[in-house]
């Protein structure tokens, strides 16, 4: 958070009352990131939430885990902590999502300029970089502007663009619950509808409906409608650009990634590593967790 009062954290650091925590889950690690920075420039917006694991050390590099629409950081639930054995990882509740403050920020370009803000305000050098979905979008087209600072990219759930059905489109516009049930509907394959939950007792698919649920009033509107806005030239282009090392991360049962739209992102990234996990949809990272955890480790 800003505001001079730093930045909480669900997992480790302050509490939401501020106390210090007293047990982390990393108690295995040789130390363990508590604060990305104690203060951010006036200015910089609204308060907003990051959870930040990993290791500490006088190297700057860092990865970021930017969530999809309608969702928060506990989209990388899964993938987080073991992510964080390796450096330090920020899961990022982007403007108006989850615990952050705010208005949802309008546009791929808008949420693409608040994430480059940030990292210059957190102190970020070298940084690796995974969006699933919106946040592919997202850093995809942060990545243009960090240059040799990005050291890795890896996007989920990816096409050249994400058109979004009308009916999804207006039923999210005047806040129906039925925009919840298609999302969580469509974003899942088969097997995600059937149960599967990585945690047993917890059921995928009613929890992706509750996560929606608790969303603030036209946020889901605004990320589909950002999503819908964003054009497959401005994409291809964007995708053209990236020198890093890139992961596209498909899902071969995505009804809103499909595919066979996310090779053709894969084609226009230079060397980009093209994977697609099988019987997977949309929400790779909670229906295929250990597949998706693979995959971001090697290039990440």
């Amino acid at each position: 958070q800003n505001g001079g009062q730093g930045l909480a954290h669900a997992h480790l650091g302050r509490g939401a009352r501020g106390a210090p925590q007293t047990h982390h889950p990393l108690h295995h690690l040789d130390r363990v990131e508590q604060r990305v920075v104690d203060e951010f420039p006036p200015g910089f917006g609204p308060r907003f939430h990051v959870d930040a694991l990993g290791r500490i050390g006088p190297a700057t590099h860092r990865q970021i885990l930017v969530h999809g629409f309608g969702g928060d950081l506990n989209n990388w639930l899964f993938n987080h902590e073991a992510l964080a054995a390796k450096r330090a990882v920020y899961a990022l509740d982007l403007p108006g999502h989850g615990r952050s403050e705010g208005p949802a920020l309008a546009s791929i370009a808008e949420l693409a300029d608040w994430l480059a803000r940030f990292l210059e305000a957190a102190g970020v050098g070298e940084v690796s970089i995974a969006g699933h979905s919106l946040g592919a979008l997202t850093a995809l087209e942060c990545a243009a502007g960090l240059g040799d600072r990005l050291r890795a990219l890896a996007l989920l759930g990816v096409a050249p663009s994400l058109p979004v059905h009308p009916d999804l489109l207006a039923a999210a516009a005047a806040d129906d619950h039925l925009a919840f049930e298609l999302v969580t509907s469509w974003g899942y394959g088969e097997t995600g509808h059937l149960g599967g939950n990585l945690a047993p007792g917890l059921w995928l698919m009613g929890g992706g409906e509750r996560l929606l649920e608790r969303s603030a009033p036209g946020v889901l509107h605004s990320d589909l409608a950002a999503c819908n806005a964003y054009q497959a030239e401005r994409g291809l282009e964007a995708g053209s650009q990236v020198t890093c090392p890139c992961l596209v991360l498909l899902g071969a049962e995505d009804r809103m990634a499909p595919a066979e739209a996310g090779r053709k992102m894969a084609e226009a990234i230079p060397g980009a590593t093209l994977t697609v996990i099988a019987g997977c949809g949309h929400m790779m990272m909670l229906e295929k967790p250990d597949q998706t955890l693979d995959a971001l480790m090697a290039v990440l």
